[in-house]
């Protein structure tokens, strides 16, 4: 539901953004398309201000410093190296909040900030940005990851439920190890679609046929972790203690490609203890999957 704009701008009267980038653009589109009043835009690139100010109702391109003199929420949304060099170029107003949105970069780095009055955290959608008008469409229903003392975590909070998106505190000094995790769930599925695709293509079939039939099992996974939760929802020959297919899914990959043979056995061994967990297999089954999937790498390639 549509937080309406003046509870909206109880929170925050006036936001604004310093660097309109892919994220900052979708987030800046979709609080606006919430009610929230986006006052004001600075960028490098007055193209790139312009187009984020041209998909809020009433949002005008400033200059940094103008953006931090006339806004209460200020979003930092620069490229992760340019977020200290631009919050150290700046007057901040006391009572102020200012946030970056770099799920990998410390809080410390808006120091400058912080010393001069203003509230500072982190703001991370852990949401993916290729597209920022499909961003801004679905970014509602995902999880954002504040780092923030008090009060500025609350009323971040509040923001965040009125995006329709769930809360995930961070304790400082864990954003790298968070983001590091993420990736696991975002850019290292792409990988391990990719280590897919390239095993269906040494047969001469194509990139787009090989997704055809990987996505709906994708999907199928996705939907039995909902409802099963990870070690019980996991598929697959090691799930069922299948030590034969293990051994010769191995000696097929190690013939084709001794790489992706490797990487096969590191994901099988990780698979083990999942599968225990879930009490598909005992630790006699578990033992004999780690002995072939060690054998198998004494082979010779």
């Amino acid at each position: 539901m549509t937080m309406p704009h003046t509870e909206l701008a109880s929170v925050f009267p006036k936001i604004g953004f310093i660097g309109a980038g892919r994220l900052g653009c979708a987030l800046a589109w979709c609080l606006d398309q919430k009610g929230a009043h986006v006052h004001a835009v600075a960028s490098r690139s007055a193209d790139s201000a312009t187009a984020l100010a041209a998909g809020c109702s009433a949002c005008a391109v400033m200059s940094p410093q103008q953006v931090a003199d006339e806004c209460d929420l200020i979003f930092i949304t620069t490229p992760d190296a340019a977020i200290a060099p631009a919050a150290e170029g700046i007057c901040w107003r006391p009572g102020s909040s200012v946030v970056h949105c770099s799920g990998a970069t410390e809080v410390q780095v808006l120091g400058k900030a912080l010393a001069e009055g203003a509230e500072v955290g982190g703001f991370h959608p852990m949401h993916t940005f290729a597209d920022p008008v499909t961003a801004a469409r679905t970014l509602s229903g995902c999880v954002i990851t504040i780092e923030a003392g008090e009060p500025l975590s609350q009323r971040l909070s509040r923001l965040v439920t009125a995006l329709g998106c769930t809360v995930n505190h961070l304790p400082a000094g864990m954003r790298v190890r968070y983001h590091a995790s993420c990736g696991f769930a975002s850019q290292f599925v792409n990988v391990l679609l990719a280590e897919g695709v390239g095993a269906w293509q040494s047969w001469g079939s194509t990139e787009q046929a090989a997704l055809a039939a990987f996505l709906p099992m994708l999907r199928g996974t996705i939907a039995s972790i909902e409802t099963s939760g990870l070690a019980k929802g996991m598929p697959g020959p090691v799930s069922r203690g299948d030590t034969h297919t293990v051994e010769r899914h191995v000696q097929a990959l190690r013939d084709f490609d001794p790489d992706m043979a490797s990487f096969y056995r590191a994901l099988c061994r990780r698979s083990v203890p999942l599968a225990q967990k879930a009490g598909r297999i005992d630790d006699a089954q578990a033992a004999s999957i780690k002995a072939v999937l060690d054998t198998a790498g004494d082979a010779p390639e």
